[in-house]
């Protein structure tokens, strides 16, 4: 392990951290509000902490596999410690564990929250606590790549780490190149959200909160009601369709943005992605238009938003799903765990992986009328290698066997079933609500600090796909050269 380059990367780190901050301190300036110092003092000690660690001197500058896992475990867990620091020295939140927690969410994208009174915090605090969405959403050390050149060498070890889906690839030679494309796409499909949430009556302030939830796919509002306090179906529908939209892989943007407009609707992903939306919403309007909204217009919308809402892992509410029909409510629940698509700012197993999944049946299936024909899988008429079909068995079943484990490990509390389990697979799959008592109307600050804690690191391992974090925690594979 080159402890050396580790170190000055999650320096740089932690700079670029520091310098992100300065929008929302001067929000709070701007604003005179009681967050002003405790900005300032969070920016000035990252920073120096920053400065100390890219003095570090390095043998190598070239970034390994091993270097590339520390880098990206180790850079979220920081950036995640530092960035709760304005809003426990605010008296924002009641603990550092509260501050801790309400930043891991923020920047893993999940929008699971531990505060009961929102509208009542500091507008920094406010600002701060979404823009950790729109970071995270791209990926913390993409932004850093993108940002500084130096870190380029090596660099695609950081990026594969990080990036969400089996597979990571680059879409221009060079990583740095890479980086920059995706957040080219990434800001413009954002001022395009606040264009048109401006436009229907947001200020410019809640437009950037909203779009920096959207297109994270994270779900943080100013509102205690969340997006059904905006009682506007044209906010409702601008918002479901950008939260379509950033669970799209950003890879076929890029595409459309060079004249392939067709590979959309080739891919394969995509296409099922769509039909995945098409198929729930229909199902759960039909039942609340039977059950409760008897009016067809109305079930549409709602279901609709909160589909997108909940199969992108974006977790904005317009309606108290948990009072919805018990069909519909399972639907919802399905969704927690399918996800949004690979490549995307969306959480859980990946559309992909599903896909691919599905495949393995049929493919078993043909085996019984052909036992010695051949049958490779494809995806978009490439073969899946053996080697990505293991790994993602390999994800399918520990994110399964994680998920009962966190599901008993939270009944602890003696909450019911319902609750537990739903909290552990709104954290895993990073969508923020679940049922119950931690459903759209409620929060997580009824757990003990323990459970907030394992929550929290459920968050990042979502996030950062499991085996990132847990490459972290056998430091013993460390010492073997890849």
């Amino acid at each position: 392990m080159n402890y050396g380059i580790v170190t000055r990367v999650l320096g740089s780190l932690l700079i670029v951290e520091a310098a992100l901050m300065l929008p929302s301190y001067l929000i709070a300036v701007s604003s005179q509000g009681p967050d002003r110092m405790p900005f300032l003092i969070t920016i000035l000690l990252t920073a120096i902490i920053g400065g100390l660690m890219t003095s570090k001197k390095s043998v190598q500058s070239s970034i390994g596999a091993k270097e590339g896992l520390a880098i990206v475990a180790l850079g979220w867990v920081f950036a995640s410690i530092m960035g709760a620091l304005p809003l426990y020295f605010s008296g924002s939140t009641a603990t550092y564990v509260d501050a801790f927690f309400e930043i891991v969410s923020g920047f893993t994208t999940t929008g699971a929250t531990i505060l009961t009174e929102i509208e009542g915090l500091p507008q920094g605090i406010l600002f701060w606590r979404s823009f950790t969405h729109w970071i995270g959403g791209m990926g913390i050390l993409v932004f850093t790549l993108a940002l500084m050149p130096a870190l380029g060498i090596g660099g695609f070890q950081i990026f594969k780490a990080e990036a969400p889906g089996p597979v990571a690839g680059k879409i221009a030679p060079r990583l740095r190149d890479t980086a920059k494309i995706l957040y080219i796409t990434y800001v413009t499909i954002t001022l395009a959200e606040v264009l048109l949430l401006t436009i229907g009556g947001m200020s410019i302030y809640e437009s950037f909160i909203h779009t920096f939830g959207t297109v994270g796919t994270g779900g943080f509002s100013n509102r205690n009601g969340s997006i059904g306090d905006y009682n506007s179906t044209y906010i409702h529908m601008v918002i479901a369709f950008f939260m379509v939209a950033s669970g799209v892989n950003f890879s076929l943007y890029y595409s459309f943005f060079r004249g392939k407009g067709t590979e959309f609707f080739r891919d394969e992903e995509f296409r099922l992605y769509i039909k995945i939306i098409a198929v729930a919403t229909i199902a759960i309007a039909v039942d609340l238009w039977l059950v409760s909204y008897h009016n067809v217009g109305y079930s549409l919308r709602d279901a609709f938003f909160q589909v997108s809402s909940i199969i992108t892992t974006t977790g904005y509410g317009t309606a108290d799903f948990d009072i919805w029909p018990t069909f519909s409510k399972g639907i919802l629940l399905i969704l927690m765990f399918v996800g949004a698509s690979a490549g995307s700012t969306g959480g859980g197993m990946k559309i992909i992986r599903i896909l691919v999944m599905m495949k393995l049946v049929k493919r078993e299936v043909g085996k019984l009328y052909h036992p010695r024909a051949m049958l490779p899988v494809k995806v978009n008429n490439k073969v899946v290698s053996n080697e990505t079909v293991a790994r993602i068995n390999s994800f399918l079943a520990l994110y399964l066997l994680l998920f009962l484990f966190s599901t008993l490990l939270v009944s602890l509390e003696q909450v019911d079933l319902l609750t537990a389990g739903s909290a552990v697979a709104a954290t895993l799959g990073n969508i923020g609500p679940g049922l119950e008592l931690v459903g759209p109307t409620q929060n997580y600050s009824f757990f003990s600090i323990p459970t907030k804690l394992w929550l929290s690191v459920l968050m990042l391992l979502g996030r950062l796909e499991l085996f990132t974090i847990i490459a972290l925690v056998a430091p013993k594979h460390w010492r073997i050269d890849v």
